[in-house]
């Protein structure tokens, strides 16, 4: 039977027109939420779902579509979304002073050839990875099924087609009705009419901690997605953080100023490094693990282009057969043009041409070889605990200390007049197209996946994913342009009092002037390495029991991203939990997954628009219509709000489920 699908599918329509045409048209959608989501706090979500309901939504409309079409609109789409998470790095550059805005075609060329690298350097791990392990890949699995059943999976049978009609349209109704709930709060947010976080501070003996909540319906969101598991290993992050290194260092450090003056001094200049150090060291020890899977995918994929010079390709299964090995040789050379191009362009033009040579030479190699080495731990960390909750940050830190190691050096020490702001923007730079390179192989092998169950050719997706690539660059920068104009990222200045955090960017950037500038604390960044050792110690023993896994990258994030941000994703992994279990049938878990994902864009889409204003206007409440009087009722009343909508988007959650599955 699997042998007769994989034939039936090979004749059908993969690459359409209005297929690339619908997914690059959700490209622009989803790039801006996670580009908003990501400067927000921290944080991004898989589109791969969301995209595929979509499309199957759309393409109902016309004759002919089926389920390899709707996978070739989704692995645009998703491709392009996680592209967004260039912002965890890229801000840097504006921070430091270096770009005043994002020049369109440097913005375009960083993501596009990081991006396209990352595509190419995936593609040896399929098999590997997708194939030849039994890494669950969550979401990708989940995209699968959705595709399948959304796309009529009974293959010709009236009943089974229906069902998954019916179930395509709650899941769509599921979408809206979130983005509606989410975008509808915001906007009251933007009137002042309720606030976004409930905080306070307090002591505790000698030291100081604070709390605080943010009311924000995205987090409750990205919380049902990550799960249980991530959801419990980030309130541990959260207790060593405030409840245990904050208080403990204040106390330490006997802080001057309010409870709330002295947690907030205290954690952002120390407790977040030690979110670094944990980060770093789970993210290398993955990498640790993976030196064989790697080897063995090069070596399959080397086999595998053998046998189609020697004429096997024929018997190769659809499911098999990735893009040949010479094409992704000749565009990974290729794309050294565009890299190198960049870096020469950034020394002539930063005051660092006396030493363009060695810094142009030994940037594109080492964002080769770091390139590389992000795709494995990315697509492996992807298949374990899905794209959402992949490494990036940790990538991203390690690929900052990296560069800027090795500019401090093999560069400055020869280079006694080279404005040290220059050697940071530099770094930063180069470790931008890694980080380009890293968020698409992030996202590739969880696109692969849906391919393999779904019967889809691999490498016709690659070639999706390479759309995909450019369509995200292409909607970056603009989008970044405008948040920075309106909301500005990073500390507050006299021109934004509120801007968007941008927190890991902010720590990126903070890392490159601490290697560069000699003022960086490694006592802390070696605390949280111990701690991360630790925790690694623990997730393991842990596993062997057979308990719930803790996994310490996101331990690290709850230590190092502001509460405000991550305890409303503990508290939304919580409560998507115990609504899974009082709602078991597949459908309408898939269904609440979807209206999660609603709640994500609705908000963050909704803050883009909301940009333009502000931009525009040059004040951060545009649309207010009461004053700072207001607050107190606002807090008051945006909490119950907050609540009331929680529930009813649950509630209704239960009967789109129900809808999806046959029972209303």
């Amino acid at each position: 039977m699997n042998d007769m699908k994989t034939v039936a599918a090979a004749h059908r329509r993969e690459i359409t027109l209005r297929g690339l045409v619908l997914g690059v048209a959700l490209t622009l959608v989803f790039t801006a939420a996670n580009v908003f989501l990501g400067l927000k706090v921290g944080l991004t979500f898989a589109t791969s779902i969301p995209a595929a309901v979509i499309s199957m939504a759309v393409l109902k409309a016309f004759r002919g579509s089926n389920v390899l079409e709707n996978n070739i609109v989704q692995t645009v789409a998703s491709a392009a979304g996680t592209l967004g998470s260039i912002i965890f790095v890229l801000p840097g550059l504006v921070m430091i002073g270096w770009w005043a805005d994002f020049p369109f075609w440097q913005s375009f060329l960083i993501c596009a050839s990081g991006g396209l690298l990352g595509v190419m350097f995936s593609i040896p791990l399929r098999r590997a990875l997708v194939t030849g392990s039994d890494l669950p890949f969550p979401e990708g699995c989940a995209a699968a099924e959705v595709l399948k059943v959304g796309s009529g999976g009974g293959e010709g049978d009236p009943e089974q087609d229906r069902g998954g009609i019916e179930e395509s349209r709650a899941g769509l109704a599921a979408i809206l009705f979130g983005s509606a709930v989410s975008a509808g709060y915001y906007v009251l947010t933007a009137l002042r009419l309720t606030a976004s976080e409930a905080d306070g501070a307090f002591r505790l003996g000698p030291g100081a901690t604070s709390a605080s909540f943010g009311l924000s319906f995205a987090l409750m969101g990205v919380g049902h997605l990550v799960g249980l598991s991530v959801g419990v290993a980030m309130l541990v992050g959260l207790v060593i953080g405030y409840g245990v290194a904050t208080p403990l260092l204040t106390a330490l450090h006997a802080t001057a100023g309010t409870a709330a003056e002295a947690a907030q001094t205290v954690w952002s200049g120390e407790v977040r490094f030690i979110g670094a150090g944990v980060i770093g060291i789970a993210a290398l020890w993955t990498l640790g693990q993976l030196i064989v899977p790697i080897i063995r995918g090069l070596l399959d994929a080397a086999a595998s282009s053998r046998a189609r010079k020697g004429g096997g390709g024929a018997e190769l299964a659809v499911e098999e057969r990735d893009m040949p090995v010479w094409i992704v040789g000749a565009v990974s050379a290729a794309l050294i043009a565009p890299i190198a191009g960049l870096l020469t362009y950034f020394a002539l033009t930063g005051g660092l041409s006396a030493w363009a040579a060695p810094l142009v030479i030994g940037g594109t190699l080492y964002i080769y070889l770091a390139s590389v080495i992000v795709a494995s731990v990315c697509g492996y960390m992807a298949g374990l605990i899905g794209a959402s909750n992949s490494p990036l940050s940790g990538v991203g830190i390690l690929a900052i200390l990296g560069a800027a190691l090795l500019i401090a050096l093999g560069v400055a020490p020869f280079a006694p007049g080279a404005d040290t702001k220059a050697l940071i923007g530099f770094a930063l730079f180069a470790t931008a197209i890694i980080f380009a390179a890293a968020t698409i192989s992030n996202d590739n092998l969880q696109d692969l996946k849906t391919g393999q169950l779904v019967g889809a050719t691999p490498w016709k997706q690659q070639a999706a994913l390479m759309v995909g690539v450019i369509a995200g660059a292409v909607t970056i920068p603009p989008v970044l342009d405008l948040l920075n104009t309106a909301y500005g990222f990073g500390a507050p200045t006299a021109a934004h009092a509120s801007p968007l955090p941008a927190p890991q960017a902010v720590l990126i950037t903070a890392l490159a002037k601490g290697v560069l500038g000699h003022g960086l604390d490694w006592s802390l960044i070696g605390i949280g390495a111990a701690i991360g050792l630790v925790l690694i110690a623990a997730d393991a023993l842990i596993g062997k029991v057979g308990w719930m896994r803790v996994p310490p990258l996101a331990v690290g994030i709850g230590i190092y991203l502001p509460m405000s941000a991550t305890l409303p994703v503990v508290i939304g992994a919580i409560i998507g939990h115990w609504w899974e279990q009082r709602n078991p049938s597949p459908a309408a878990q898939r269904t609440g997954v979807l209206m999660a994902s609603g709640l994500i864009v609705g908000e963050s889409i909704f803050g883009v628009l909301l940009a333009i204003p502000v931009a525009i206007t040059g004040t951060p409440a545009p649309l207010a219509v009461v004053g700072d009087s207001f607050a107190p009722i606002a807090t008051i009343a945006g909490a119950i709000l907050f609540v009331a909508l929680l529930v009813w988007s649950y509630a209704r959650a239960t009967r789109y489920g129900a809808r999806a599955a046959g029972q209303a």
